[in-house]
């Protein structure tokens, strides 16, 4: 199988994700991070593109199959990011995003799957669950399911809803091949808080007794005890899995990339120095920029060849790639 673009730090393939998936090695990749495109929300103009599947059933079949696909390929310690968001169910019937876009006129009366009446796997107005639907598909296919990462997103756009709460969140998933895994906290760490230093003070009030340097259990706040060896890490606090993170605007595109921020999280914590990110939705480059910032290599995989036409231009350009401060 012969790439579409191929240098010492990027390979780039033109074509299916399951197809290419299916030419790959087994256990060629360390870490995969990756964000497929949602159920029944946006058509890309692609033959063959995922997403536009008749029901939740068949996309999260769709992402079974995939899924199985990049757990092959993936090394025995490897470990899976995947952000997917969920999806309404409307039935109202009215045209969706390409009704009027000249570059596709064919597409015009195009009806979103999320919106055509009458389908039996949803009512009007239903949440879908798509996320967790594809989680236990995953989970049950095989993958251990390690964490549901919620990405809180501070600056979401705004909808114009009045009779439910806005969606302000995502979820991401940890999955693994098994039960041990790369994974390494310390470059994810975040500084402690005013309050945790605080909190972690010994409380002296007690004039009986003797306080000595090392000791892992200092009494609180009264009563309170807490290991303050492993409260106080020296490189920072686990992050937990809420992360808030900002989305990232990106002119050249005009479909949702993914934060680098959030890829670069992703990647520092589960993916080995030195070694393979294999993003199967390349998209714009978010994951390979990221992966290449942090001395990774990166394997992307794209149906449309103007996606990666436009990664090359930008994130992915050689040279003047635009690694800013690149992390250890």
């Amino acid at each position: 199988m012969k790439p579409y673009y191929s240098d010492d730090l990027v390979t780039l393939y033109h074509g299916d994700s399951l197809t290419v998936l299916r030419e790959l090695p087994d256990a060629s990749v360390d870490c995969c991070v990756t964000s497929p495109p949602y159920f029944g929300l946006r058509d890309y103009g692609e033959e063959g593109q995922y997403g536009l599947e008749s029901s939740p059933a068949e996309y999260v079949e769709t992402m079974r199959a995939l899924f199985a696909e990049v757990r092959r390929v993936l090394t025995d310690d490897g470990t899976l990011w995947l952000n997917i968001g969920d999806s309404y169910y409307s039935g109202r019937g009215n045209p969706g995003p390409n009704a009027a876009d000249e570059k596709q006129p064919a597409r015009r009366g195009w009806i979103r799957p999320v919106d055509r009446p009458g389908q039996s796997w949803a009512k009007p107005k239903d949440l879908l669950g798509i996320p967790w639907r594809v989680a236990f598909a995953l989970q049950d296919d095989g993958w251990t399911l390690r964490n549901d990462i919620i990405w809180a997103k501070p600056n979401a756009m705004p909808e114009s809803v009045s009779d439910r709460l806005a969606t302000r969140h995502e979820h991401l998933f940890l999955l693994t091949k098994g039960r041990r895994y790369w994974f390494d906290l310390d470059p994810i760490r975040e500084p402690h808080s005013d309050v945790s230093v605080r909190r972690a003070q010994p409380h002296r009030a007690d004039p009986g007794r003797t306080y000595r340097e090392g000791d892992p259990y200092e009494g609180v706040g009264g009563a309170q005890t807490l290991r303050l060896d492993q409260m106080n890490h020296p490189l920072g606090r686990n992050p937990g899995d809420v992360w808030s993170i900002p989305t990232q605007p990106f002119p050249g595109a005009h479909f949702a990339v993914m934060p680098q921020a959030l890829a670069e999280r992703c990647i520092l914590g589960g993916c080995k120095p030195g070694g393979v990110v294999l993003d199967p939705f390349s998209g714009s480059g978010t994951t390979g920029l990221a992966a290449a910032k942090h001395g990774r290599k990166y394997v992307g995989i794209d149906l449309n060849a103007d996606y990666l036409d436009l990664s090359l231009r930008t994130r992915l350009a050689q040279p003047g790639l635009d690694f800013g401060e690149a992390s250890a």
